[in-house]
């Protein structure tokens, strides 16, 4: 059972995803803006949140910004809008997953069951992968495996949840030529419900944030990636 915020301006919204949340077992809190959010946010503890963008008061991009200051609760944004302007921005602050309007609630159950179960596997690394992998270093690009930063030029720089991950994994496998599909199912789960355009997404951000280290990231074509470390 899951503890999870719905934040929707609309009643009927809300209504909806409480009635399949708590027919799966799950407990349910509401917000009506994102200002209320952020305040439950600060006072409770959240399995999940799910975000509508579009809200009095505060939205939801201001209200995921201000609860990634202090929290690290899976995201799941919701808006009527797909333009890929919006699903840059919301993984750009943190989000963990992103579902446009008019949504199925029975995928959106579904949608919650896979992110649960990927940010819980990626919370615990095994104790041989922090050993073997604690810290890499290539020119200025710096990872800390065990710390969970990364420093570009001596310069520590941000990145998304996902970001993180997605790169952490492809360092761990550097040299070695990552599918799609490798990928989606490595670092989102086998059971995911996006598509290639969500790493696609994810795999422009993380180049934009290791800034000049960004070669290191080989776009296989008809395959997918590979992170080249050309000195090991």
């Amino acid at each position: 059972m899951y503890k999870i915020l719905i934040v929707d301006d609309e009643a009927r919204i809300r209504d909806l995803i409480r009635k399949y949340a708590e027919f799966e077992g799950h407990s349910v809190s509401e917000a009506s803006d994102g200002l209320s959010a952020v305040h439950m946010c600060r006072q409770h503890d959240f399995d999940i949140v799910i975000m509508d963008v579009m809200m009095p008061e505060l939205d939801g991009f201001s209200a995921c910004r201000e609860i990634r200051k202090a929290s690290n609760v899976p995201i799941l944004m919701l808006s009527a809008r797909g333009e890929e302007y919006d699903r840059i921005n919301g993984f750009q602050l943190g989000i963990d997953d992103y579902v446009t309007k008019p949504f199925s609630p029975k995928e959106l159950m579904l949608r919650i069951e896979a992110i649960m179960k990927r940010t819980g596997a990626n919370r615990t690394p095994t104790d041989n992968a922090k050993a073997k992998f604690d810290v890499y270093e290539t020119g200025g690009l710096a990872v800390n495996f065990t710390a969970r930063t990364v420093t570009v030029d001596g310069v520590r720089t941000d990145l998304s949840p996902k970001e993180y991950d997605l790169l952490f994994y492809m360092i761990r496998n550097r040299n070695i030529a990552l599918t799609r599909d490798k990928l989606i199912c490595e670092v989102w789960g086998y059971d995911f419900y996006g598509g290639d355009r969500t790493l696609d997404t994810h795999i422009k951000l993380l180049r934009k944030s290791i800034g000049k280290y960004a070669d290191h990231i080989v776009t296989l074509r008809g395959v997918g990636y590979r992170f080249d470390d050309p000195v090991k």
